[in-house]
């Protein structure tokens, strides 16, 4: 947390992370309304595996969507849990998004099935499911893991359904990739507690 957030009060953290959600979700539909305007013009900027020239891709699929069915099924998991991410603090929020897509598009481009084009924010999702899954664990905050087994019991089925390798049309590999990459971050950017005051006798 920065030293402008540290003074925040719930109330500002709640109204800042709802403010970035909400134009965060904006801007992917924008940018959908764009890609029909333009004959889905933008569609190309999904990653197609082990083609150099598609690492590039590796940011700008995560804010691309084949149709508004497929942006409309991740817009309520993406506020409510880049919601909930983002309340601990804004500049942590945005190194963890930007660890997981890296981390979601660079696996994607080198594991997933020739002549297939990956795009959306599932993997995004899917990894902000997996930080705020286990992160109260990390870092022993008693909220934190009552958040994370709240999370679990209302997502839980719906994250495990889309790890199945059945799916047609559905980037498992992705969505796995993604909650690694989720559980990653939850050690790499961990709170620690605040060093306990010297005694001074």
């Amino acid at each position: 947390m920065s030293g402008r957030e540290a003074g925040w009060s719930g109330g500002d953290r709640a109204m800042a992370a709802g403010k970035l959600m909400l134009a965060c979700v904006a801007l992917l539909w924008l940018l959908e309304v764009v890609d029909v305007i333009s004959g889905h013009a933008l569609d190309g900027l999904g990653i197609t595996p082990r083609t150099p020239s598609e690492l590039i891709d590796v940011v700008p699929s995560a804010f691309i969507h084949f149709g508004f069915a497929h942006l409309a099924a991740n817009t309520v998991p993406l506020l409510v849990l880049g919601f909930l991410a983002a309340l601990a603090g804004l500049r942590r929020f945005l190194l963890v998004c930007a660890l997981i897509i890296l981390v979601d598009g660079v696996g994607v481009w080198l594991i997933s099935p020739a002549h297939t084009n990956t795009a959306g924010a599932s993997g995004l999702i899917f990894g902000l499911f997996g930080f705020l899954l286990i992160t109260g664990f990390v870092e022993r905050r008693p909220l934190g893991i009552l958040a994370g087994v709240l999370i679990a019991a209302i997502w839980g089925g719906s994250i495990l359904a889309g790890l199945a390798p059945t799916q047609s049309g559905v980037s498992w590999q992705g969505h796995l990739l993604g909650l690694a990459a989720g559980v990653a971050a939850a050690f790499v950017f961990r709170r620690r507690p605040a060093a306990p005051p010297e005694l001074i006798r």
